[in-house]
């Protein structure tokens, strides 16, 4: 089965119906990040078809768990992002995001410009600092994928929030642990289980807010 099929069947198995050029897109950032990959090591994946499972379509899983209205016409960032993941592959599936990427490794910063230049991504915007220096109070959610355990998440980027914003950590199993060290002042809103086809591993979306 070509990748091609692979994404097609991925979307369909999560009720997502994406255009053929955001399909299009999602394929050449696999391509691009193989490419960098071979020279730059930015993820320790490999194979282009664990790419998409792991990486596109573990993006991508967000999206049916949250309403769409969540996402459309907001301003999102993506921090401790990588190579770009998640930001990358929403900002191609939802080119009505705004969605600011925060990554402080000078290559993986560097890739993320390149594929935004290559995939032509206006809605994206890419900053290589650390994200505790970004200036508070400038975007209604934050996202993170393997970034740092919820109390550091909550620490770092909670002053980004405008005022009824939202965190969303990317986990895998259910952190009981962490959501048990979350600082005061925050509360969990909700833990949505993920389906991400192709992957045979569990995944949590957590939802936080200020309490």
């Amino acid at each position: 089965m070509s990748l091609a099929a692979e994404l097609q069947g991925g979307l369909a198995a999560m009720g997502l119906e994406l255009p053929a050029a955001a399909q299009d897109k999602l394929l050449a950032f696999v391509a691009l990040l193989g490419k960098w990959n071979r020279t730059y090591n930015l993820t320790a994946i490999r194979d282009e078809r664990e790419m998409l499972s792991h990486h596109i379509l573990d993006s991508l899983a967000v999206i049916p768990a949250l309403e769409k209205s969540a996402l459309a016409g907001r301003r999102w960032s993506d921090v401790g992002s990588g190579a770009g993941l998640p930001g990358i592959p929403l900002a191609i599936a939802c080119p009505e995001l705004q969605l600011t990427s925060v990554e402080t490794v000078e290559k993986k910063a560097s890739f993320q410009r390149q594929a935004k230049i290559e995939l032509g991504l206006p809605n994206l915007a890419v900053e290589q600092r650390r994200v505790e220096t970004l200036p508070g109070g400038t975007v209604d959610a934050v996202i993170s994928r393997a970034f740092a355990e919820l109390s550091d998440f909550v620490r770092l980027a909670g002053h980004l929030l405008v005022s009824g914003g939202r965190l969303y950590a990317m986990k895998g199993v259910h952190p009981a642990a962490e959501i048990g060290a979350l600082p005061q002042g925050w509360r969990v809103l909700s833990v949505l289980p993920l389906k991400v086809p192709l992957l045979d591993a569990e995944r949590h979306l957590l939802v936080i807010e200020k309490a």
